[in-house]
This record gives structure tokens, C-alpha cells and sequence, in this order.
């Protein structure tokens, strides 16, 4: 481990960048990293839990992932003040964090779990805009030709651009993700509020099932995780000892946008929502509009999220930083990997409560707590030791114990355990949904079955009330079901 240079410490003001962003910029990065699937998902997840017991979850769900991103922004600022070779760059802070905090082998799985996140968010957002963008041809030209088609072309579409080396300024594309997704909201907003004297008198919960509650919890924590990137635009403010004003700011942005579409979509559609309340919108182009803005910020952040990905596997196998054939070959196995994944599972909604049930709940709430802990305790001692340079050992489980305010102690254990059963039990019930009640037939494969055909073809506008017979156009043809 490296020393520590003792003396005066470093004041906090001096550890950020002179030209970084302000921490009101921050907040709306933060929000454009967060909001997005969640937009679509929640209402359907609501559906799952119930209303009440959805609005209990998103409540704690809030609080405990805010609280959770304050930890990481007083990770790095203790991280900035004793290392001083973090204030200038560092390519991967989180798993810097489980470096000082725990050691290497903490980094190593810190690292792993980072990748297999975004391979899987890659996946969901892959499956969300390819269903999208069918979605937006079918109901505009009045073709569809299914989204497994999509898929290929939206993947084909995206390959040029993944080979670009990484941007060094890409917020650009976060900015406009941001204004993409206002725009969706305010869009299903107006739509299902119009829709409410039409569908709301025929909608109906689903009947209590606590497996279903377990699943919508993976919803939940996707649609407020994403603190894997919290530290990279810390990294980048003017004033890093700030970062929980952005926190609060982006928190409250983004529950402006999910609550109320979260709870107008359940009154208004109830049981006939089905994966993405767009498709529960009965005014064609305000559906259209809402799909064009989600599809933008989907491509978009796709296109920023398999960036890290692509820059690891070059790491991994010594690829050069210039163009060349070698990184033509990595980076294009990589987005044949993820679209043969997606067109393996081509239902966004059980690999989303998958990855929401397992790496989120370690990347935004597990390791954030853990990685504090340490990292206090060790700053603690650093600032009891006056005078001398000093090997800074990781501390043991009884000196972090001893050096933590008990509070803390039991927020952060209280913290941890609670997303240990939470994550254990959504990763399993989303394992189990997987593989059989939520299973859709691979796309190679739906060829051989018509029933797969017509489920991946269907009408981008869904009829509302129980048995789904109910619209507001004379022209929709509604496919009732029997409900037993």
C-alpha cells in the first residue's frame, strides 16, 4: 500500500478540478444516469407489488439509495485527501474504493461485478429500444415487423459507433439522455391522464402475491441504482465535498418523474399493463413521441455504457489504444455477444429484475456501506497520527468496529443486510421467472412456433380495463382475454 504524506491535511476545496462541474451540473448527470428504463418499468412493477406495498418500497428504496450514494461521495473525498494521486485522474474510482478500502482482491471482484452489470444493463437496454423502435414503425408506417428483427438492424446501427475510441467529453450524450427522458415523462404523463375518464373505471390490481412483490423489487432497485457511475462524475466536480447537494437534487428529480407516472399508470391501466406502460397509451402520437424520446436515451446510454466494456476487454488482452483490426474484432464480438444474449431472452423484464436483484443490489448498496466503513476507519486513524509518513495497512474488523460511531455502524450493517435478502430473494424468484412462467421462445428460434410469432408481433397499442376490451378509438381492434 502507499504512504500517506502526514502534516497539515489537505483542505477539502483544494482536491477537485478548477474548471470540474458544479454540483447543480452534477445533480442533472446523476439524473440522466438514473432515469430512463425505470420511466417505462416502474408502473409495472407497481402493478406486481401493489400499491401499497409499492409505495412502502419506493419510499425506503429512495432514502436507502440516496443515503447509499452520500456514503460513495465520502468515500472519494477521504480517498482524494489521503491519496493524492486521485485529485489529478483515476479511470476506475469505484473500484479504487474496494482497493484502499479492502485490498486487491476486493478490487479485482469490485471490477467483475461492475462488468457483468453493465453487460446486463447493455442487454436491457438493447431489448428496451429494439421493442421501442418496432413499437414506433408498427404504429407509423403500420407494418410491424417484430422486434427480434429490430433488434439486429438497431445492433447493426450501433456497431460503427462502438468502435470509436473512448470519448473524453461524452456528457453531451448524458445531457441529452436527460432531456429525452423529461420529455418521455411529460409526454406519458399528459397521455395517461387523458386516458384516466376512459380506462381507470376498468382497471384492477392483480391479486396479492408475495413472489411478485420479490420480483418487482429487482424493478425498483434497477430504476434507482446506476452508482457504479456516481464517482466518475465526482471525479469531475469543481468541489467533490458537494456531491451529496447533487445527490439530493438528482433523488428529488427523479422521483418528480417515477412517482407520478408510477401511480397514474396504476390507477389509470391497472392489470392491462404489459412491460412498458407506452404501449398502454390509447393517443397514437403522443405514444409515438413518448417512444421516439425513450429510444434516443436508450441508444444513447447503451452506446455510453458498452464503452467501459470495450475499453476492459482491450485491457484484458493487451489490445493496442490505436485502430486497428485487433479492436475491430474485440469490440465487435462484444455487441454480437450481447445482441445473441438478448435474442436468447428476448423479454427485457426478467433480465432486468435479474440485474436489478443482484449487481445493483451490490454496486448500490452492499459495496457503497462496506467500502465506507473501511475507508472512515481508516481515515480516522490517518487523522489520529500526527507528524510521520504512515504505511496505511487496511484495518481489521475490530479496529473498523472500534472506529466507527455507532450509528453508522448499525445504518450501514442495517443497510446490508437488508439488501443481502432482498437481492438473494429477487435473483432467485427472477431466476425462476426466467426459466419458466415469464420464458419467451430465443428469436433464432421463434420460427418454430406461430404463438411466439404473434406475441412478438403484437399491436404497439394495448386496449385498457380488466380483459383488456376497452379503448377510446372506435378503430382499435382489441383482443379481449378470459379471465377465470
Amino acid at each position: 500500500m502507499s504512504t500517506i504524506e502526514k502534516g497539515a491535511m489537505p483542505d477539502t476545496e483544494s482536491i477537485g478540478k478548477i474548471d470540474g462541474l458544479h454540483w447543480f451540473t452534477t445533480g442533472l448527470f446523476i439524473v440522466a444516469d438514473m432515469a430512463g428504463g425505470g420511466v417505462v418499468a416502474m408502473p409495472i412493477a407497481m402493478l406486481m407489488s401493489g400499491g401499497f406495498a409499492g409505495s412502502i418500497i419506493i419510499g425506503i428504496l429512495c432514502i436507502a439509495f440516496a443515503y447509499t450514494a452520500h456514503l460513495l461521495g465520502e468515500n472519494w473525498v477521504v480517498m482524494c485527501r489521503n491519496w493524492p494521486e486521485y485529485r489529478q485522474h483515476c479511470r476506475k474510482p469505484y473500484p479504487e474504493m474496494a482497493f484502499r478500502g479492502l485490498g486487491d482482491k476486493a478490487r479485482t471482484a469490485t471490477s467483475c461485478t461492475i462488468n457483468i452489470m453493465l453487460f446486463g444493463v447493455s442487454i436491457v437496454y438493447l431489448l428496451l429500444s429494439s421493442k421501442i423502435i418496432s413499437d414506433l414503425i408498427s404504429s407509423t408506417f403500420n407494418h410491424n415487423v417484430g422486434f427480434c428483427v429490430t433488434m439486429v438492424f438497431v445492433a447493426a446501427a450501433m456497431w460503427p459507433v462502438t468502435l470509436l475510441k473512448s470519448p473524453q467529453d461524452f456528457w453531451w450524450a448524458i445531457v441529452l439522455a436527460m432531456m429525452t427522458t423529461g420529455c418521455a415523462v411529460f409526454l406519458i404523463l399528459i397521455g395517461t391522464i387523458s386516458d384516466y375518464e376512459y380506462c381507470a373505471a376498468g382497471a384492477q390490481p392483480k391479486d396479492f402475491d408475495f413472489r411478485n412483490v420479490i420480483l418487482s423489487l429487482g424493478t425498483y432497485m434497477f430504476s434507482f441504482g446506476g452508482h457504479v457511475v456516481f464517482p466518475t462524475i465526482q471525479h469531475d466536480m469543481k468541489q467533490p465535498k458537494h456531491f451529496t447537494r447533487s445527490v439530493i437534487l438528482a433523488f428529488c428529480i427523479v422521483c418528480a418523474f417515477y412517482i407520478p407516472i408510477t401511480a397514474l399508470g396504476y390507477l389509470t391501466y391497472g392489470d392491462s399493463l404489459h412491460d412498458s406502460i407506452i404501449n398502454s397509451l390509447q393517443v397514437g402520437w403522443i405514444q409515438q413521441f413518448a417512444n421516439l424520446f425513450i429510444a434516443v436515451h436508450c441508444i444513447l446510454t447503451l452506446t455510453i455504457i458498452m464503452n467501459p466494456l470495450n475499453q476492459e476487454l482491450e485491457d484484458l488482452f493487451g489490445i493496442p489504444h490505436h485502430f486497428g483490426i485487433k479492436r475491430v474484432a474485440v469490440r465487435t464480438g462484444l455487441m454480437i455477444a450481447v445482441l445473441f444474449m438478448a435474442a436468447t431472452v428476448p423479454s427485457f423484464g426478467p433480465i432486468l429484475n435479474l440485474i436489478g436483484g443482484s449487481t445493483v443490489a451490490l454496486t448500490s448498496a452492499i459495496m457503497p456501506c462496506l467500502f465506507n466503513l473501511y475507508l472512515k476507519a481508516l481515515d480516522t486513524r490517518e487523522k489520529d497520527i500526527a507528524g510521520e509518513a504512515k504505511v496505511s495497512t487496511i484495518p481489521s474488523v475490530s479496529e473498523m468496529i472500534e472506529r466507527t460511531p455507532k450509528k453508522r455502524l448499525a445504518v450501514n450493517i442495517f443497510v446490508i443486510v437488508i439488501a443481502i435478502v432482498c437481492g438473494l430473494a429477487t435473483t432467485y424468484s427472477a431466476l425462476l421467472d426466467m426459466l419458466s412462467t415469464s420464458f419467451a421462445a430465443p428469436c433464432y428460434l421463434s420460427s418454430l412456433n406461430t404463438e411466439a410469432i404473434a406475441e412478438l408481433r403484437e399491436s404497439p397499442v394495448h386496449c385498457c380495463g380488466h380483459y383488456m376490451n376497452i379503448s377510446r378509438h372506435a378503430d382499435l381492434v382489441c383482443h379481449p382475454i378470459e379471465v377465470n
